[in-house]
């Protein structure tokens, strides 16, 4: 009786075997994405030594002069990927359709292409023609002599590109688009993705050639693909901006040469992209006046302090259910600030309407904006506006209190910079910078009740 041979399926997004063939991956959760194998093959009990490539040497005698990092000459995104980019390093670049990755990389490109010293440059682009980038380009000024342009969407044929320009840096734009004469699949399938992302690392690691990928995202945000794509490159940035504003940040999700919670902040306009390097007026608006609903905060975005303004608008509601609004902020913990403001501050809002947003598109998701929210509901409340010489910072417990956070010394700095005089802090909050007179509240009610001696003139 002949044996009959079994197969086995593979996940392509996580890489979990099982044994038959199911529509959802147990391990990942992702739907589609089991595949088969062919025979399975016992695993191997022993491997054979090798003759290595190079020896081992002790690591302080390892040449680290090769792999220094080279600047973009776009000082945000350096600061963001750690100095610049690294001999062979591959950094991922994703972000939605539309939000300026593009733009962004031919700026990246015009100013590698020119440095004097450095070999030229090559934008490979599969979602355009060439003549589209060139246009572009021309809008932007980002045109350069040394700067190379080709449409193609065959890894086989930018390798061939590689070998003619010798180029000092490589744009693959988008990596979703390409696809590897090696796999039969339609190109932006998991397995065509992985084939043309392994064979550009490998080109990377084989020449020290820094290679930048743009990818695309899914509807939640995050990099559309295998997941294995994000393992593979040396970097992975996260490229962000609501559409009905020109601030864009560049985000690190994944660095293996420097911080991997940095942000560059970009402002996006019709003749090309520039770095914002002091961006916290950009999160402020100035009144006349002060403005009942209105509070001011920092947060930290890596190691930038960055102050936004928190507004707030309370109203009585029609509805059966009031309604519950949130841009810009994290709205599990808006209603979580809002339950702890009518139970610990005595403020009745079961019955309205209540609409939070930041300033200038803004994104803050960490907790120390609980005390910015709660005080910009309250001020809306009440219909007193506070001093807008004033930031809180801190983040509200169940119990209503106001816990400590990290860097507060750090953002009042910031907000001294910019003006600031006073501040509602937790306790024992450290050092405080000369300047701004620190008003340390350990609850809630506290902080309410601090608010009222802070001059609104």
């Amino acid at each position: 009786m002949v044996k009959k041979a079994s197969s086995s399926f593979r996940c392509a997004e996580c890489g979990l075997e099982v044994a038959k063939w199911v529509g959802r991956c147990p391990e990942c959760q992702a739907w589609g994405t089991i595949e088969e194998r062919g025979e399975s093959r016992p695993p191997i009990a022993r491997v054979a030594a090798g003759a290595p490539s190079a020896p081992a040497r002790p690591i302080a005698h390892v040449d680290i002069e090769s792999s220094r990092a080279a600047e973009t000459g776009v000082s945000e995104l350096d600061r963001v990927l750690g100095g610049g980019l690294v001999p062979g390093a591959v950094v991922l670049l994703a972000g939605e359709p539309g939000v300026g990755k593009s733009t962004l990389l031919l700026e990246v490109a015009h100013r590698w292409a020119e440095r004097a010293k450095a070999a030229p440059a090559l934008y490979v682009t599969g979602e355009e023609s060439a003549g589209q980038v060139r246009l572009r380009a021309e809008r932007t000024g980002n045109v350069h002599e040394r700067m190379y342009l080709a449409a193609e969407s065959d890894l086989g044929a930018i390798l061939g590109h590689v070998d003619d320009v010798k180029p000092g840096l490589l744009i693959v734009d988008s990596v979703q688009t390409m696809s590897s004469p090696q796999v039969d699949n339609a190109p932006g399938g998991v397995t065509q993705v992985r084939a043309v992302t392994a064979g550009l690392v490998a080109l990377a690691k084989e020449r020290g050639l820094p290679i930048v990928l743009v990818g695309h995202v899914t509807k939640d945000g995050s990099v559309a693909g295998p997941r294995v794509l994000e393992h593979l490159v040396d970097v992975v940035l996260h490229f962000e901006g609501d559409r009905h504003s020109t601030l864009r940040l560049v985000r690190g999700v994944k660095n293996r040469f420097g911080a991997a919670d940095e942000i560059g902040c970009f402002e996006l306009r019709d003749d090309g992209i520039v770095g914002v390097p002091d961006p916290s007026g950009l999160f402020l608006n100035r009144h006349a006046e002060a403005v009942p609903g209105t509070s001011v905060t920092v947060t930290v975005e890596g190691k930038r302090p960055l102050l936004g303004e928190v507004q707030a608008l309370v109203g009585r509601s029609t509805l059966n259910q009031p309604r519950r609004a949130v841009s810009g902020l994290d709205s599990s913990r808006v209603s979580m600030v809002l339950a702890v403001l009518e139970k610990r501050g005595r403020i009745q809002l079961g019955d309205k309407d209540i609409y939070t947003a930041t300033v200038g598109g803004m994104k803050v998701t960490e907790p120390a904006v609980d005390l910015a929210v709660a005080l910009a509901v309250s001020s809306a409340f009440t219909d007193t506006a506070l001093s807008p010489r004033l930031v809180a910072i801190g983040e509200v417990g169940l119990a209503g209190e106001v816990r400590r956070i990290t860097g507060v010394g750090r953002r009042l700095a910031e907000a001294v910079r910019l003006g600031f005089t006073h501040a509602l802090v937790p306790p024992d909050a450290g050092p405080m910078p000369e300047g701004i007179q620190a008003l340390e509240v350990g609850d809630l009610a506290g902080a309410l009740h601090a608010v009222k001696y802070v001059p609104v003139g």
